[in-house]
């Protein structure tokens, strides 16, 4: 059986024997899977990596998203706030403040938008447009009435109960 074995492996084929043919091929195949286990453990420790670098960055953006909300919220009653806190009104979104400038001696001269900014924060798109509408005067004054003497009574009546 062994005797066998042996001339097996010494049949040639293009002048070179059977068992080179075998030893190159297992050896690729064990460096093949040397290659993937290496890949694969590469590849978990950059995974690891990415995540540990990803859950720091998104930490550092809440800290800074909620010190920004916390900023805005007190910013009326800092010292050098533009408006004086008790005429300004929390709005929060598209822009922080309304001041009614005036208010306390009870006529309003003007009224500012004031946005609140912490760090190297910039204006997004519907802050930009909102701050582009006041400066080229797009501002209305709407009273809306809803008389009990029109058709609407019924309609706010219902929306009342």
């Amino acid at each position: 059986m062994i005797d066998t074995l042996i001339s097996f492996f010494k049949v040639e084929y293009f002048g070179v024997p059977l068992g080179v043919y075998l030893a190159l091929t297992f050896s690729i195949v064990i460096f093949f899977f040397i290659g993937y286990l290496i890949g694969q453990t590469k590849t978990k420790k950059d995974v690891k990596e990415t995540v540990k670098k990803e859950r720091k960055d998104a930490l550092n953006r809440s800290r800074a998203i909620i010190k920004g909300q916390v900023t805005e919220q007190i910013a009326a009653f800092l010292p050098d706030f533009p408006a004086n806190s008790s005429e300004v009104r929390f709005i929060g979104k598209p822009l922080d403040f309304i001041a009614f400038n005036g208010l306390d001696k009870g006529f309003i001269q003007d009224i500012s938008f004031i946005e609140v900014k912490t760090g190297n924060s910039d204006l997004n798109l519907v802050e930009r447009s909102l701050k582009a509408a006041v400066q080229s005067k797009r501002v209305k004054y709407v009273e809306y009435r809803i008389d009990s003497d029109s058709n609407n009574e019924n309609e706010a009546e219902s929306f009342l109960a």
